[in-house]
């Protein structure tokens, strides 16, 4: 079938909007009719080769639609469902036996290898072949997906709003509650406040942490923290951050996050920990980035960890966050900027200039 998607023909080249040709799902595949689709932090770095994913492709991965048809083998999903589309696992590893896909031992290669599970392609342009990202490819008005990460979601909750939880606002929140686990009456500093850091603060009101600390270079999303739940805000830009903590917190926080992908913020990150205390890596810089540490600091009982899409199965992650926003606790949708696919050009600017904190491409 003909398609119209954003294509990304060449390293930090702007989005062309396309027809192109997309093949229809094969055994253990869906094709979805996408509703909304979040633009990541991720799809820029691919579109920027800092993560080397083949071009020309078709990005996009925090996809939200309705299912139109299923694929031979595939359970549980009928067409006309409501879905999330997440990252892809292989199902095999003992890490996806364990029930942690997101530390699926092949999940890089299914993520950004350029092909679906199969080793193959569902897209072409003129030209030829186009890669997939994530095997979701959601810049796109369909998509076909492997039914693995495909996340049934309730009929009663806006559509188009949900794709961010697939990846980002799933990222931020499971490396509170699921990573972290803080306990109530803990506290916690949030290094950068966007999506997923954002949603990093929302979780850790729902955690009970009573010290909530945001660190920006934006006033106006930093303002938005104190909203979401953060009881304190720092601005490098007017203060020392790691001087403000330890004033808040008179001995550093138990749980740190960094989220900008900035060495020096995660020295940062780490430096500004309690004893005993854990921080957690989720930005992403190029890969080969190395930081520097004080020995004598990560030997006082400090603990540092990655985090992979929130530590947490989509499967069952993700309709607990729904739960949460119907319940007003998570209200991500004061992340939200909509935009259609003809202005994904100018939606990826806002991202990056700051303007924009989430922005949702959204198929009409």
């Amino acid at each position: 079938m003909l398609t119209k998607a954003a294509v990304v023909s060449e390293k930090g080249a702007p989005f062309q909007i396309k027809e192109v040709q997309l093949e229809g799902p094969r055994v253990g595949e869906v094709l979805i009719r996408l509703v909304g689709t979040g633009i990541c932090h991720t799809d820029l770095i691919v579109r920027d080769q800092q993560f080397p994913v083949q071009l020309p492709a078709v990005l996009g991965h925090e996809g939200s639609g309705v299912v139109e048809k299923v694929g031979e083998g595939v359970t549980g999903i009928e067409q006309g469902d409501h879905v999330v589309l997440s990252y892809s696992s292989c199902g095999t590893c003992p890490s996806c036996h364990e029930g942690k896909t997101y530390a699926c031992e092949h999940f890089f290669q299914l993520n950004f290898g350029g092909k679906m599970s199969d080793g193959t392609s569902r897209l072409k342009d003129e030209e030829g072949t186009l890669s997939h990202l994530f095997g979701q490819s959601s810049f796109s008005y369909y998509a076909v997906i492997n039914a693995r990460n495909v996340v049934k979601v309730p009929k009663d909750v806006p559509l188009e709003i949900l794709g961010p939880l697939g990846c980002g606002i799933q990222t931020g929140c499971g490396a509170i509650l699921n990573k972290l686990k803080p306990e109530p009456g803990s506290s916690v500093a949030v290094f950068g406040c966007g999506s997923v850091g954002l949603s990093s603060v929302m979780a850790a009101k729902v955690a009970g942490c009573t010290t909530i600390i945001a660190v920006d270079v934006y006033e106006d999303r930093l303002e938005l923290a104190k909203e979401l739940g953060a009881t304190h805000t720092i601005n490098p830009k007017r203060e020392d951050a790691l001087e403000a903590i330890m004033a808040i917190t008179k001995k550093g926080v138990n749980y740190s996050l960094e989220t900008s992908g900035v060495p020096q913020v995660l020295r940062q990150s780490v430096d500004c920990l309690a004893v005993s205390g854990t921080a957690a890596v989720i930005g992403a810089p190029p890969i080969g980035t190395e930081v520097s540490l004080d020995v004598k600091t990560i030997r006082q009982e400090r603990t540092i960890t990655g985090v992979v899409e929130g530590s947490g199965n989509p499967q069952v992650f993700i309709p607990k966050l729904i739960e949460l926003y119907k319940q007003g606790q998570l209200p991500f949708d004061k992340l939200i900027n909509f935009y259609s696919l003809e202005e994904i050009n100018q939606a990826c600017e806002d991202a990056e200039k700051g303007i924009c904190i989430k922005p949702v491409i959204k198929f009409n």
